[in-house]
């Protein structure tokens, strides 16, 4: 066991917290950065994304689960409409909605963001040693179990 290790195991929770948590939204930002040529934003390739694990959903649903302000929203979809990636349909039930969904344009833009951002880390996590990678495989298997909590 190495000191490093040792050391690592002593840091209180309340200490580790921060450090994490700044960890992992730094590392979070620069993946989210790593993406392939075009003029989609971050907050754009967010909503698509929502959309895609959603299914469909209501311009205010979608507002709600991107933390962002309905006209905010609107003007969001209105660009990802324009550019054909996302697909308004009217609401079965109430004639003052609609539905959103992403076509199947923006599956392809997605996947070529998710290829991008894989290969970025993979990159960076290559030029780790073996040990530090094994160590990241087990945070990984970690950090896993605490979001699933």
């Amino acid at each position: 066991m190495t000191e490093r290790t040792v050391t690592a195991k002593r840091v209180p929770p309340a200490q580790l917290a921060p450090q994490l948590r700044d960890a992992i939204t730094r590392l979070n930002r620069r993946v989210r950065q790593a993406r392939p040529v075009g003029d989609l934003t971050v907050t754009q390739v967010s909503a698509l994304t929502s959309l895609r694990l959603a299914g469909t959903m209501t311009p205010r649903e979608l507002a709600d689960v991107e933390r962002v302000q309905p006209p905010t929203m609107t003007k969001i979809v209105g660009k990802l409409e324009d550019r054909g990636l996302v697909r308004r349909t009217p609401h079965p039930t109430d004639g003052r909605q609609v539905i959103l969904a992403a076509t199947e344009g923006a599956q392809a833009v997605l996947d070529q963001f998710e290829r991008a951002r894989d290969e970025w880390l993979a990159h960076r996590l290559a030029a780790l040693d073996e040990d530090e990678r094994e160590t990241l495989q087990r945070a990984a298997e970690i950090l896993q179990q605490l979001a699933r909590a």
